[in-house]
C-alpha cells in the first residue's frame, strides 16, 4: 500500500462552492458515485415528488443513502448528509404506479440543511469540487494510481461477476478522483465501506482506502476459490462413482441380475438410515452396503455381507421394555408362581426397588444352585412375569465349543453370531430375563472352553462392550438380567463364580412339599387331566405317602409326576363311571392305583446297637440318615472300608481310628489293642457313592462302641468332622441334615458348635419336635451317644469317662507312648537274652 503524509492541498483537496437548493431522493441498500450510471425503481411518494419537480426544473437529484434501509418513512437524522447530485437521463412511470429511472451522479454534495417541504425532501447542499494535482506531485499519484489499477485488474479477474472490459477502460482513466469513484462502484464492498468512501474529500486518502479494501476483497475471493475448486473436485468424483456405479448396474442387468437386488439394496439402505443403533454400528453398516453395492448379487460374497447386515439390523440394539417397578404386585407373581424359595425373591425384589430409586442399574447376575426340582428354571420365568421383561432361555448342558458363546467369525462358511445374540435377537428386546440353565454342565475340548468365554458375558464390568466374533461389534450386555442354575457349585469354575451372586437353594421338607402339592400340583394336575368340574379329595396322609414312598428327591418333580398318575387313574375311572362326582384318595387308595411302594423310608433301628451310629448325610434328594456299622475280628491291626466311600470320608475314618488310639488309656483299652485286631467300617446302601466330611465322629462313635462293647442309642444321630485332637469341626446343610433325623425318628441330633449359627434355617416346629446339642469335642459325643454300660460292665474306666466331665487327651497320649516304649524295651532284651 502506498501511503504517504502530505499536505491536502498538494494531494488533490476539494473545494467548497456556494450552496444550492436542491431535491433529495433517500436510497435503501445503494449509494451512487459520481461518474456512475444506475436504474433506480421509486415508489415511495415523497421520492416520486422529488423525481417529478426535479424534472420539471434542472433534472438535478441529490442522491443519499438511508442509514436504515427497513425505514420506510426516513427522518432527516435517518439520511446521510453526503451523497452525489445526479442528472436524471431517463423517468419511466410503470403501470403499478412505481417509477424507473436511469439516473447519472455528477458530483459530491454535503447536505447543509433540510428546507420546509411537506411534499418531498428539499435541501440547501453544498457542491464538493476536486483541486487539481499539484505537478510536483504528479509521480506519487502516478504509482499510487498505478497500484489501485494493477489491484483492481487482479480482482477482475478473480471476480466473474464484474466484466473485463471494465479493467481495460479504468486503465485509460487519468483522473485520480473519477479513478476512485469509477473502481469503488463497481467493487462489491460493503454499504458502510463504499459511504466511507464517498464521504473521503481528499483524493490520495481515498486511493489509499480504496487499494487497502480492494486488498481485503481479493483475499477473500481466493478463499472462495478455493473452496470453490474442492467442491468441485469432489462433486466430480461423486459424479465419476456414479457415473461407474450406473455402467456397473448396466452390466449387472446385461449378466441377468434382477432389479430386486437394487431394490433389497435401497431397503437396507432405509433400514440402516432408520435403524438406531450404536455410533460404530452404523459407520460397519454403511460400509458393508457400500461394499455389497459393488458385488454382483449372485457372488457368494455377495450373500455373506447381505446376512451379515440382516443380522446386525435384527439385533434390539435400543429396543428394551419397560419394567414393573410396583414391588408388591412382583411380590404377589413370585409368590403364586413358587412356594418358599424366599432368597431369591427377595434379590430380586431389591434389584426392583433400587431401579425405581436409580432408574439406570446394571442387571444383577445370579446364580441358583440346588438339587433338581426345586424350581430353578421355572423360577426364572416367573422373574420375567413379575419384572416385565421377556425370557430367553439358552441351556448349556453339554455346550464344549466357545463360538457357541462369542459365534463364529465370517470367514467361516456357515458362520452364525454365537447362542447370547441368538437369543436377544430372537425376543427382540436389550433387557430380557436371560436364563443360562445348567451352566455346570459345560465341558471343554479342544474348541475351546465355553467356561473362559462366560467370564466376558456374565462381568458386570465388561460385558457393556461384548463382543461377537460374527457381529465384530461392541454390544451392550448391562440391562441384561441373566439367572444361572446350577446343581452343584464344585464344577462352576472359581473365576466364574466369583462374577456371579451364589444363591443355595436347599431340597424342600415334607412339609413344604404337602403344602406345595396341595396348593399348586393337585389343583394343576387336575385341570390339565379334565377332572377340575369333579370334587377330588387327598388326605395329607396321602400326599405324605406318595412323598415318603414313591419319589426320593428334593424338589417336587417326581412328585408332580406321581400326582399325575393318580390323577390319570381316577380318570380312567370316571369315564367308565361318569355318574360319580367326587372322589376321595386316602393312604390305602394311593397304594392301590399306584402298586406297591418304590422305596424304603430311612428310619433308625428298633433297638441300641453296638457298633452302629446314625449319621447324617446330604445328598441329591436332600438329607438322609446314613448309618455307620464297625465291626471288631481278630487280626493284626488292619483297617477294611467298604460302601463306596470316597477320599475324604477314608480320611475321616483314618483320622478316628487315630483318635481313638490316642485316647485308649481313657477308654480302659490296651495302648496296642489295635495290634490284634482288625477293623472293618461300613456304610450300607454300598451302589451309592458317599463323600465329604461329616462323617467323623459317626465313625469315632461306632469304633468306641464297638471295641468297648457299649450300645449306641437308638434315637440319636449326629454329623460333624473330626481332627486328630478330637475336635469337632463345621459341616454344611445343617438343615437337610436335621430334618432327614426328625424324618427319621430320631430324638436327639448332635451338630457342631459352629453350625449353631444355622439354626435358624431349620422350622422351628422340627426345633421344638428335638433335642439338638452343640458340641465342641468328641468326648461331648460319646457322652450323649453312648448308653452307660451299668456296673456290671468289666470295662471300669469308660464307665468312669461316660460320667466324668472331661478327660486330659494330651495325657492319654503322653502315657500309651511311655507305654509301648517300655514294652518295646522289654522285648528286645527277651530277644537278647535268648
Amino acid at each position: 500500500m502506498l501511503a504517504s503524509k502530505r499536505p491536502e492541498a498538494a494531494f488533490g483537496a476539494q473545494k467548497h462552492m456556494s450552496s444550492v437548493k436542491i431535491p433529495l431522493l433517500p436510497l435503501r441498500e445503494l449509494i451512487v458515485f459520481p461518474h456512475e450510471v444506475v436504474p433506480l425503481f421509486v415508489g415511495r411518494e415523497k421520492s416520486i415528488n422529488a423525481l417529478e419537480e426535479a424534472m420539471a426544473s434542472d433534472r438535478q437529484i441529490l442522491l443519499c443513502a438511508q442509514k436504515k434501509a427497513k425505514v420506510n418513512d426516513p427522518k432527516p437524522e435517518g439520511i446521510h448528509a453526503v451523497g452525489t447530485i445526479g442528472t436524471i437521463v431517463q423517468l419511466l412511470r410503470l403501470p403499478d404506479g412505481t417509477v424507473k429511472v436511469l439516473v447519472e451522479g455528477k458530483e459530491r454534495a454535503k447536505v447543509r440543511k433540510y428546507l420546509d417541504n411537506e411534499g418531498y425532501f428539499e435541501v440547501e447542499a453544498e457542491i464538493v469540487e476536486t483541486v487539481a494535482v499539484d505537478p510536483e506531485k504528479e509521480p506519487e499519484f502516478a504509482a499510487l494510481m498505478r497500484s489501485v489499477q494493477s489491484t483492481f485488474e487482479n480482482y477482475v479477474k478473480l471476480n466473474k461477476r464484474v466484466p473485463p472490459e471494465l479493467a481495460a477502460s479504468v486503465q485509460s482513466i487519468d483522473d485520480p478522483s473519477r479513478l476512485a469513484d469509477t473502481i469503488a462502484a463497481h467493487v462489491n464492498f460493503k454499504l458502510a465501506h463504499k459511504q466511507e468512501l464517498l464521504e473521503t474529500e481528499n483524493v490520495w486518502t481515498r486511493l489509499e482506502t480504496l487499494y487497502e479494501l480492494m486488498q481485503n476483497e481479493i483475499e477473500i475471493l481466493q478463499v472462495e476459490k478455493k473452496i470453490r475448486t474442492r467442491v468441485k473436485k469432489q462433486m466430480e468424483k461423486n459424479q465419476k462413482e456414479y457415473y461407474l456405479n450406473e455402467q456397473m448396474q448396466a452390466i449387472q442387468k446385461e449378466l441377468g441380475s434382477q432389479d430386486e437386488f437394487k431394490n433389497e439394496l435401497q431397503e437396507l439402505e432405509d433400514r440402516i438410515r432408520r435403524k438406531k443403533m450404536t455410533k460404530e454400528a452404523t459407520d460397519r453398516l454403511k460400509k458393508e452396503l457400500k461394499k455389497l453395492k459393488m458385488m454382483s448379487p449372485m457372488s457368494a460374497e455377495a450373500t455373506v455381507v447381505r446376512n451379515y447386515i440382516d443380522t446386525v439390523l435384527s439385533l434390539p440394539w435400543r429396543e428394551r421394555t419397560t419394567d414393573k417397578l410396583d414391588i408388591v404386585d412382583a411380590e404377589a407373581i413370585l409368590d403364586e408362581d413358587h412356594y418358599g424359595l424366599e432368597k431369591p425373591k427377595k434379590r430380586i425384589l431389591e434389584y426392583l426397588a433400587v431401579q425405581s430409586l436409580v432408574k439406570s442399574v446394571k442387571g444383577p447376575i445370579l446364580c441358583l444352585v440346588g438339587p433338581p426340582g426345586v424350581g430353578k428354571t421355572s423360577l426364572a420365568k416367573s422373574v420375567a412375569r413379575a419384572t416385565g421383561r421377556k425370557f430367553v432361555r439358552m441351556s448349556l448342558g453339554g455346550v464344549r465349543d466357545e463360538a457357541e458363546i462369542r459365534g463364529h467369525r465370517r470367514t467361516y462358511i456357515g458362520a452364525m453370531p454365537g447362542k447370547i445374540i441368538q437369543g436377544l435377537k430372537k425376543c427382540g428386546s436389550s433387557n430380557p430375563v436371560f436364563l443360562l440353565d445348567e451352566i455346570d454342565k459345560m465341558s471343554q475340548d479342544f474348541r475351546g472352553d465355553p467356561a473362559s468365554a462366560m467370564l466376558e458375558v456374565l462381568d458386570p464390568e465388561q460385558n457393556e462392550h461384548f463382543v461377537d466374533h460374527f457381529l465384530d461389534l461392541d454390544y451392550d450386555l448391562s440391562d441384561v438380567l441373566f439367572l444361572c442354575t446350577a446343581n452343584t457349585l464344585h464344577d462352576i469354575p472359581l473365576p466364574l463364580q466369583d462374577r456371579m451372586e451364589i444363591i443355595s437353594l436347599t431340597g424342600y421338607t415334607d412339609e413344604d412339599k404337602v403344602k406345595i402339592a396341595r396348593d399348586y400340583l393337585l389343583p394343576k394336575q387336575q385341570r390339565l387331566n379334565g377332572l377340575d368340574a369333579l370334587d377330588i379329595s387327598v388326605s395329607d396322609g396321602a400326599i405324605r405317602e406318595l412323598i415318603q414312598h414313591f419319589t426320593k428327591e428334593a424338589g417336587v418333580r417326581s412328585l408332580e409326576r406321581e400326582v399325575s398318575s393318580v390323577m390319570r387313574k381316577l380318570a380312567s375311572e370316571y369315564v367308565k363311571d361318569r355318574k360319580r362326582e367326587s372322589f376321595k384318595v386316602d393312604v390305602k387308595q394311593v397304594q392301590k392305583l399306584l402298586g406297591p411302594r418304590k422305596y424304603r423310608f430311612n428310619k433308625g433301628d428298633s433297638e441300641d446297637q453296638i457298633g452302629m451310629t446314625n449319621g447324617l448325610a446330604v445328598t441329591f434328594f436332600g438329607g438322609d440318615l446314613l448309618p455307620a456299622e464297625v465291626t471288631i475280628t481278630p487280626g493284626k491291626g488292619k483297617v477294611t472300608l467298604t460302601g463306596k466311600l470316597g477320599e475324604v470320608m477314608q480320611e475321616s475314618c483314618r483320622a478316628a481310628l487315630t483318635y481313638v488310639r490316642s485316647r485308649c488309656l481313657a477308654f480302659g483299652l490296651e495302648p496296642d489293642f489295635y495290634e490284634h485286631a482288625d477293623f472293618h467300617v461300613h456304610f450300607p446302601e454300598g451302589a451309592v457313592p458317599k463323600d465329604g466330611p461329616s462323617a467323623g465322629v459317626t465313625i469315632s462313635t461306632s469304633l468306641v462302641s464297638a471295641l468297648l462293647g457299649v450300645r449306641v442309642r437308638k434315637d440319636v444321630a449326629m454329623t460333624g468332622e473330626i481332627n486328630l485332637r478330637g475336635r469337632v469341626l463345621p459341616i454344611g446343610g445343617l438343615k437337610e441334615k436335621i430334618l432327614a433325623a426328625y424324618r427319621g425318628g430320631m430324638k436327639r441330633v448332635v451338630c457342631p458348635a459352629d453350625n449353631e449359627k444355622d439354626l435358624h434355617e431349620v422350622p422351628k416346629h422340627v426345633i421344638k419336635a428335638l433335642d439338638i446339642h452343640f458340641v465342641n469335642t468328641i468326648d461331648e459325643v460319646l457322652r450323649l451317644a453312648l448308653q452307660d454300660p451299668g456296673e456290671s460292665h468289666p470295662n471300669k474306666a469308660i464307665r468312669a469317662f461316660l460320667t466324668s466331665e472331661d478327660a486330659a487327651i494330651q495325657t492319654d497320649w503322653l502315657e500309651a507312648r511311655d507305654y509301648i516304649t517300655r514294652r518295646n524295651r522289654e522285648r528286645s532284651q527277651e530277644g537278647a537274652s535268648h
